[in-house]
């Protein structure tokens, strides 16, 4: 699994979008219990994301052509419906004059693959077109994943290691949750 290569797609071809969704279900649909805000996307969102030209999608795939992760990025911050674009321009001004603000929007990685090179590459491949803009870039990680497996730290290792970087907590955001118990006012 050491022979991965990564290519940067514009649009994922309609016959391997199945295949990709089956992964991403694979990596994803445990969260659906576990974190609060919705995590997975519904097969049409996720389809729409791999069809979408504006959203870069950075494949890593075996030497004979497997699939075996995805990683996906986009300057049209406008297609992740879950952020404010209008932060990010606020926050990173000299950035959006020259269009190089982004958004990472998901990293999936086979379970077989995912103590290969596959997520390193792609994040390889994501920091050099970051690094060429001197970007700025936001991504989310879910509180789940960041206590369970210290992603943020993974990643900003990852990153650290391939750039000069700053990596800053930008917002979070706490749900709670009442249980009322029998009794109460009369």
């Amino acid at each position: 699994m050491n022979d991965i290569r990564v290519s940067i797609e514009t649009t994922i071809p309609d016959a391997e979008i199945e295949g990709f969704h089956l992964l991403y279900e694979t990596a994803f649909a445990p969260l659906r219990t576990v974190a609060v805000a919705r995590q997975v996307l519904h097969p049409a969102e996720f389809r729409e994301e791999l069809a979408d030209p504006r959203i870069q999608k950075h494949v890593a795939r075996t030497a004979q052509g497997k699939p075996v992760g995805l990683t996906t990025l986009t300057r049209h911050l406008e297609t992740v419906p879950w952020i404010s674009p209008e932060y990010f321009a606020m926050r990173f001004p000299q950035h959006a004059e020259r269009n190089a603000i982004y958004y990472a929007g998901f990293t999936l990685v086979d379970p077989s693959a995912r103590q290969g090179a596959a997520f390193h590459v792609m994040i390889e491949s994501v920091v050099r077109i970051l690094a060429v803009e001197r970007a700025a870039v936001g991504w989310d990680i879910c509180a789940y994943n960041n206590s369970r497996f210290s992603f943020a730290d993974a990643l900003r290792t990852a990153v650290g290691e391939q750039a000069n970087v700053e990596i800053a907590v930008e917002d979070s955001q706490t749900y709670y949750a009442a249980r009322f118990i029998e009794g109460g006012a009369d």
